[in-house]
């Protein structure tokens, strides 16, 4: 069964906001899906990443691992329990042929899929989450829209 998630934005200035909201997120995942991070550079993206993956190795209890962005090397992989997380970052990538290059949704059925910088990529998904980060004016306060479809099990 399909239920349509949309949200309103969301305060996560602060730091406990944004792993709270990743915990919640990191519940309800499974294989298959996608998750797309839409935002500026330095508006939490990789933050929310870093609280999800470390949420669901603790419940998992797997030895908890460093997140970073993988602007360099466009991808990183986590195990996390039942499935692994494939974590994009195609910041660097110019041209659409490099992201059909990377690998970019095979498997798609067997893993969680993160993208940051979700833009760049002209193929329509299906069944996705966005993730929309914003900064206010000041850049002090920061705020998280969600949107798109789960699968309620």
């Amino acid at each position: 069964m399909l239920i349509a998630t949309n949200s309103e934005k969301i305060d996560i200035s602060l730091e406990d906001q944004t792993s709270e909201l990743a915990k919640n997120l990191s519940k309800t995942l499974n294989k298959g899906d996608v998750v797309f991070f839409y935002g500026e550079i330095g508006v939490g993206k990789t933050t929310f990443i870093r609280h999800l993956i470390n949420n669901l190795q603790q419940l998992n209890k797997i030895k908890l691992t460093e997140v970073t962005s993988p602007t360099f090397n466009l991808v990183n992989e986590y195990a996390v329990g039942n499935f692994t997380i494939q974590h994009y970052d195609l910041y660097r990538l110019t041209d659409y042929n490099e992201i059909k290059n990377i690998g970019l949704f095979e498997n798609r059925e067997e893993i969680v899929t993160l993208v940051e910088w979700p833009e760049k990529i002209k193929k329509s998904i299906d069944n996705k989450i966005d993730l929309f980060f914003e900064y206010e004016d000041d850049l002090n306060k920061r705020y998280l829209t969600i949107k798109g479809i789960r699968h309620k099990k």
